[in-house]
């Protein structure tokens, strides 16, 4: 009898190991599921935005209304850090690079210690502006970042990206080239050197 309370105590300790094991399985691909819908969900948001900001990019570029040509660019209000009011329709008849940007952003960063050499000094003198706005940050931000970087171009501030939201959905840097016509020429995301070079070239073109 003992033996055989032995063999039962047994079986029902395997049982439990069994149970257990399945339990923990089961556990372990609930987590694993979970995880990969997270991730599913993820991805789908990016490639929403994604496309979404490449619909973006082509309306300002091209539109059925203008039958292929180029769009016109959103009329923009923006205040520097010296409080004076900037708009876009002021500077018809003359090239403008809108650029947004942000001082967290490196890619940013990276793009704005260029501009100095190739787009302020490069077209000194020449009927050509170049409109930098800081995308969802407080003007001592700008200011300091500014500061510390000795920067001498005007800065705008777009600290509820209102702005922002006419132009683009996503990503940073961005680039809009708008020509004399007050038109979208040129369009860049992020900052490549080899994509910066084609964008001068844009407005050397735009400048004659």
């Amino acid at each position: 009898t003992r033996l055989n309370l032995e063999d039962s105590l047994a079986s029902e300790f395997r049982k439990g190991e069994k149970y257990h094991r399945r339990s923990y399985l089961l556990l372990k691909f609930k987590r694993i599921f979970w995880k990969l819908l997270v991730i599913l969900f993820a991805a789908a948001g990016f490639l929403y935005n994604s496309l979404k900001d490449k619909v973006d990019t082509e309306r300002l570029l091209t539109s059925e209304e203008s039958k292929g040509e180029a769009t016109p660019a959103p009329n923009l209000l923006v205040y520097d850090l010296g409080g004076n009011m900037i708009r876009l329709s002021d500077y018809l008849g003359k090239p403008v690079v809108v650029n947004f940007w942000a001082t967290w952003c490196p890619p940013c960063r990276q793009e704005l210690k260029v501009v100095e050499k190739e787009l302020i000094n490069r077209f000194k003198g020449k009927d050509f502006v170049f409109l930098p706005i800081s995308r969802g940050e407080a003007k001592k931000t700008v200011e300091a970042f500014r500061k510390q970087n000795g920067y001498t171009f005007p800065m705008g501030l777009d600290p509820k990206q209102t702005i922002y939201k006419k132009y683009a959905s996503n990503y940073i840097p961005r680039n809009f080239v708008v020509g004399k016509d007050g038109k979208v020429i040129y369009v860049s995301v992020g900052y490549e050197p080899k994509e910066f070079a084609e964008m001068v070239e844009v407005i050397e073109k735009a400048v004659k």
